[in-house]
């Protein structure tokens, strides 16, 4: 099969050029190439398949359906690989847990799926981590809620095996107690906030350790500016930490939690419109390592309740290349090639993979994206419901 007429763009740039995949795999690259099979892209780019790893199953269930319906509905969004997060219920912190959730993995129809292990069990002690790890599960996952004893072993497990350490930073006490930020809105609201300190305290915390230990950390979809300014000087002091942000939160504030609209009821929750300008402008600085679409699905019974008894989350999966090319390209905070290292090589780095690059040898798992076409978005548990977003997409 043969790709004429189209851009191949990857983490190095853009270049016009005719591309041939043989069995999944990218054979050759150059002009006026010929085959029985040829796909006319029409000008459009040719774009590495994206990677996602936050992403949570529906209702949080950990089932063949639910990873089959995410498999499929990565690949429409222009996803080709997803990592889950291992909080399910029955949560991934076990063997037997682990051992039938692979085996939902198998004839997938959509995108790739890899597996995180919760590094803490039900009752916050240390899960087997080493069996996990050696049984296939890709990364530890852990939430701060952790006891710094354990929070201290579950880095020495992570030292010992080389892996990144994915790091959700919250506080048990606050996050207990409300459903959104404190803020003006939550006030206007009456409902229960939790502070900004929540995340900000126990991204220091994990900053230390990471220091300590010397060990590789990625926090979990970060919504405090603050934070990121720790993360960042983090960095220039050598530690190895860094940071991932969801859309929603690069561009919806909490003040579309008005009415006690329960698709705006996010984990973590949604900033300030201050504070959106701030995370925009970290984008631009280069202090965001990473994309997510914060994807967590609901059926309709758990959102269409009272705000506080609502589950969090929205959707956004099945709109994930659009979405970030209509809001970031589009609009120039990023360059499409910025935004492939945002949401291909940075994210697969995480797991130990090297992608983002189109050339002769590697897989050839691919989109045509067409970003001439438009849609309108008809999902009630998207925030982005109703919006127009560009890009037309085809998996090769």
């Amino acid at each position: 099969m043969v790709i004429s007429n189209g851009v191949i763009c990857d983490i190095n740039g853009e270049k016009k050029a005719d591309i041939r995949i043989e069995n999944g795999v990218v054979v050759e690259i150059g002009n006026n190439l010929e085959d029985d099979t040829i796909i006319d892209a029409k000008g459009g780019y040719i774009l590495p398949s994206l990677v996602d790893t936050n992403i949570s199953l529906k209702d949080n269930t950990l089932n063949a359906k639910n990873i089959k319906k995410i498999s499929k509905t990565a690949k429409e969004g222009g996803v080709g690989l997803v990592v889950l997060k291992p909080d399910t219920t029955p949560a991934i912190d076990n063997e037997v847990v682990l051992e039938y959730a692979q085996k939902s993995l198998a004839q997938l129809e959509g995108a790739q799926i890899e597996l995180m292990l919760n590094a803490t069990d039900s009752e916050g002690k240390l899960s087997n981590i080493a069996i996990l790890l050696k049984e296939g599960a890709i990364t530890p996952y852990m939430s701060t809620v952790a006891k710094n004893d354990v929070a201290l072993k579950i880095a020495e497990y992570v030292l010992m095996y080389g892996v990144t350490l994915f790091c959700k930073a919250e506080d048990n006490s606050l996050k207990n107690s409300g459903v959104m930020l404190e803020s003006s809105m939550s006030s206007k609201l009456g409902l229960a906030g939790i502070p900004e300190l929540s995340e900000v305290l126990h991204v220091s915390r994990m900053i230390e350790i990471a220091r300590h230990y010397k060990i590789k950390i990625l926090f979990k979809a970060i919504a405090s500016p603050r934070s990121i300014e720790l993360i960042a000087q983090a960095k220039k002091e050598g530690v190895d930490v860094s940071c991932e942000v969801s859309i929603n939160h690069l561009l919806i504030s909490n003040e579309a939690c008005d009415g006690f609209n329960t698709t705006a009821k996010l984990n973590p929750p949604l900033a300030t419109k201050e504070d959106i300008l701030k995370l925009q402008q970290a984008l631009k600085d280069g202090k965001i390592d990473i994309l997510t679409t914060l994807h967590q699905p609901s059926s309709p019974v758990n959102k269409e309740v009272a705000f506080f008894d609502a589950n969090y989350g929205s959707e956004a999966l099945a709109l994930a290349l659009p979405l970030y090319y209509t809001k970031l390209v589009k609009t120039g905070l990023l360059s499409m090639e910025e935004l492939l290292k945002l949401t291909v090589a940075n994210p697969a780095a995480a797991i130990g993979k090297e992608m983002g690059t189109i050339e002769v040898g590697k897989a050839g798992d691919l989109v045509l994206f067409n970003p001439e076409k438009s849609f309108v978005v008809e999902n009630s548990q998207s925030l982005f419901d109703k919006e127009e977003l560009f890009g037309e997409m085809t998996s090769l």
